[in-house]
């Protein structure tokens, strides 16, 4: 195998790929990047077994072949280059050779008989998405994911494809955020699915504002395949819960709040809030809205908004953290808090299809 590549080709064919690449694999290969060259150029593969990612780089193939080698060593090594064309050439014993410049670098790799399958899929089920729109959704949810392995359905996003829409939602128990986009698709594609985590993470690198994301899905995978790249993921066994249980009936209080001025006021607020509880008070009056965080052994902190608010007064708790999450990832100058009273759910919205639970903080006033 020999071939020609800049510097940023393979650098960023290394960098969209290496995140896969688990500090404690359960296989020696898996630390290991693969790399087929061929006539349409570099293919580099990684995977952890549960998600696997494999992109193509533009090069001057002089000679076929494929290898495997250390993936974050290579990323340390190209890194380092000049900005110059590199020189990759493997011999038969999977001995690489890396020449740039006046520097050289040989590691040593696998053959890539031991390194994993790419996952193919039987009779899969497509759709084609605006990338712009997918990680629109997935910016306004992804942080409600739950981190709690024990609650594993959880652990991932809900992709719903029903009623030609497509729905993401993410929980962990103690919030919920819900985003949905009008999507065509035949009857015969809808279905559920949950997208892990780190799929998610590595899904949100590759995204972009332009083009389209074409989303393949079978029993128990899915695949994105995009701007040259394709990311597989097996699927989250298990059924997700009952989510709309959780949203609330219809809000006796709606107030618009500007998003970047409650951010602030919360964020400053939350410094001195308990680490034990962990929470502010918004207070509602006419025509204001005092935030607060009391911990007696550290001091007090309050921040006053003036905000347009014609209703009854109401003092009701959240987490400061999940009170923020949706505030920093909406782009939005204003949002709506919807309020029912001091002990049910709030409801954070947006003039777009987009809804966030959170549910009060049982503290003393």
């Amino acid at each position: 195998m020999k071939l020609a590549v800049t510097k940023e080709a393979l650098l960023e064919g290394l960098q969209r790929t290496q995140n896969v690449v688990s500090n404690r694999p359960t296989l020696p290969i898996l630390t290991n990047a693969l790399l087929e060259a061929d006539e349409e150029g570099l293919w580099i593969t990684t995977t952890d077994l549960e998600v696997g990612i494999r992109c193509r780089v533009e090069a001057r193939v002089e000679k076929t072949g494929s290898t495997t080698l250390p993936a974050r060593k290579l990323v340390s090594i190209i890194r380092e280059l000049p900005s110059s064309e590199i020189i990759l050439e493997v011999d038969s014993k999977n001995a690489a050779s890396i020449r740039c410049g006046a520097s050289f670098f040989k590691i040593f790799g696998l053959p890539k008989e031991e390194f994993p399958a790419f996952p193919a899929f039987e009779e899969p089920k497509s759709l084609k998405i605006r990338q712009s729109e997918l990680k629109d959704g997935l910016r306004k949810t992804s942080y409600a994911i739950s981190s709690d392995e024990a609650r594993y359905v959880l652990n991932g996003i809900l992709f719903s494809l029903k009623d030609n829409k497509l729905m993401l939602v993410a929980t962990d128990g103690r919030r919920l955020a819900l985003f949905d986009s009008d999507l065509e698709f035949p009857e015969s594609h809808e279905r559920d699915f949950i997208l892990p985590t780190k799929a998610v993470t590595e899904l949100q690198r590759l995204l972009s504002e332009d083009g389209e994301v074409e989303i393949s899905s079978s029993e128990n995978l899915v695949s994105f395949e995009l701007n040259g790249a394709r990311l597989v993921s097996k699927l989250v066994e298990g059924n997700y819960p009952n989510y709309r249980q959780v949203i609330p009936g219809e809000a006796k209080e709606r107030i618009a709040l500007e998003r970047e001025a409650f951010h602030n006021c919360v964020r400053r607020v939350s410094i001195l809030s308990s680490d034990k509880t962990s929470s502010v008070r918004l207070n509602f009056t006419k025509n204001n809205l005092d935030i607060t965080a009391n911990t007696p052994e550290v001091g007090e902190a309050k921040e006053s908004m003036s905000i347009n608010y014609k209703g009854r007064d109401i003092s009701i708790a959240f987490n400061p953290e999940f009170l923020m999450d949706p505030l920093r990832n909406l782009p939005n100058d204003e949002v709506f808090l919807e309020l029912i009273d001091e002990m049910s759910p709030g409801v954070i919205k947006i003039q777009t299809p987009f809804l966030y639970v959170i549910m009060p903080m049982r503290v003393s006033a």
